[in-house]
């Protein structure tokens, strides 16, 4: 009999900790799926800038004597952001952060062409370019608050799979830690798309 209620003992502790296991993973599941989704959320604003990048070139192209070299380095940028393979990059460090420089790169040359532009009076008159300004300058702030909500949903996932007994099976069950979007510097702020209307054209050494 004593056999019987060791038996009972055990299937009670079975229950307890199957109930523990799965609770766990429950918890994990829902966190990590709110973290996908806040990833999603990124992904459309990325999405959103490239699909304004050829108008915006096209716009400027059709300035006279606009540098090339500065367009070339806008699609040379967009084009490298096309490259890199998104699989499921919050669970691929490696890969989240080959995003993360392209990324970032064409938020610099993109940049560069504003500042460029302020030397052509005839661009910033156009209301096209304006249009296109203006939507890219929300756009960049929308990817600002995007990636900030990804990184807290992330770090929430992330603290709960390393809490006990989550950390003893995350592994064994595929469940890898989220990466997160570092700062560069002056990642802090989004780039600046604003234009001084009433400034006067750079000085010719520095066209």
């Amino acid at each position: 009999m004593k056999w019987l209620g060791c038996l009972g003992v055990l299937a009670v502790v079975a229950l307890i900790v199957g109930g523990m296991v799965m609770g766990t993973y429950n918890n994990l599941v829902t966190l990590g799926q709110g973290t996908d989704a806040q990833w999603a959320q990124v992904e459309n604003q990325y999405q959103r800038r490239a699909d304004l990048i050829p108008n915006l070139v096209s716009t400027v192209q059709g300035a006279a004597n606009f540098e090339k070299s500065t367009l070339e380095e806008v699609v040379k940028a967009r084009a490298s952001v096309g490259q890199v393979n998104l699989g499921n990059l919050p669970n691929d460090p490696a890969a989240f952060a080959r995003f993360q420089q392209a990324q970032d790169s064409l938020s610099s040359a993109l940049s560069r062409l504003m500042v460029v532009v302020e030397r052509y009076p005839e661009l910033k008159a156009n209301q096209n370019f304006r249009d296109l300004q203006v939507a890219l300058e929300g756009t960049e702030n929308r990817i600002s608050v995007e990636r900030n909500r990804y990184n807290e949903a992330a770090q929430g996932y992330n603290t709960a799979r390393l809490r006990f007994p989550a950390v003893v099976f995350a592994n064994l069950l595929g469940m890898r830690e989220k990466a997160y979007f570092k700062a560069a510097a002056g990642s802090d702020q989004a780039p600046s798309v604003n234009f001084n209307f009433g400034a006067s054209p750079a000085p010719a050494e520095q066209r």
